[in-house]
């Protein structure tokens, strides 16, 4: 009970601490009131966006972006890893491929996307799309090539096919590799998605951001950060979550 006491104590007390040097700096006067506004007048925004519904509006708008770009990256990934897994040699014709477009920044990617699909929803899907699909698609890659020898020379005694050796053997030991690989992505896709709406959306966080930047509202800026980072990190909660549910203990993904 104690220890509970001290996990949920730290970060209660690091918040307060952030919260009361912000609002010493501004009760100092070392930065105006436009540049960084006070902590009460972040919280007055905060609450109008809510009852005004906007902030939900542009969380739920960007939370389906994310998802759709996400499971098409996911099954856009488990394919592929599986013929690296099934096929080893095929991997050879598309790997450098991979490898070429993991070094480009997908937020990089937003004015060729444009040109060739306008400022509609399929740039943004795309770039979400990229963002994720890399971690997801070497985690899955490390799951289904890193299966024990032994547990497939099993296979091989019991005269499994190679098919039959993939979903009887290699994908369950993979699967903790492979929710790793979809958390990482899940994160991945998050910041990608604010990139894209503050270029080429009219709706989502992403865009209320800039757009209050363009109003000069620096509160709803600090508003919009705030929301994007407690909602990215409520759905890695949720998802660490279930990943611990499912395989019965911690899961922990590399920010942790």
């Amino acid at each position: 009970m104690c220890d509970r006491w001290k996990k949920l104590a730290a970060p209660v007390l690091g918040i307060a601490v952030l919260l009361v040097l912000w609002y010493g700096v501004c009760r100092a006067g070392i930065f105006s009131a436009y540049v960084l506004p006070p902590p009460a007048k972040v919280l007055n925004s905060f609450f109008k966006m809510l009852q005004a519904g906007e902030l939900w509006r542009d969380v739920w708008i960007s939370f389906l972006r994310v998802m759709k770009g996400f499971s098409i990256a996911f099954v856009l990934a488990f394919l592929l890893g599986m013929v690296r897994a099934l096929l080893p040699s095929a991997g050879g014709y598309y790997e450098y491929v991979v490898q070429f477009f993991r070094n480009v920044p997908p937020l990089s990617m937003i004015p060729l996307l444009i040109l060739w699909c306008g400022i509609g929803e399929t740039t943004k899907t795309v770039i979400i799309v990229l963002a994720s699909f890399f971690p997801m698609y070497l985690n899955i890659v490390k799951g289904f090539t890193g299966c024990d020898r032994k547990l497939l020379e099993v296979g091989d005694m019991f005269g499994y096919s190679r098919t039959r050796k993939f979903m009887r053997i290699v994908l369950p030991y993979a699967t903790a590799d492979i929710l790793v690989g979809m958390r990482i992505g899940l994160g991945y896709s998050w910041r990608a998605i604010i990139g894209a709406e503050m270029v080429a959306a009219s709706t989502g966080l992403g865009h209320m951001i800039l757009f209050a930047q363009q109003m000069s509202r620096t509160d709803k800026v600090i508003v919009g950060i705030l929301v994007i980072g407690a909602v990215g990190y409520g759905t890695d909660c949720v998802f660490g979550l279930a990943i611990g549910k499912l395989l019965k203990g911690r899961c922990d993904n590399g920010w942790n």
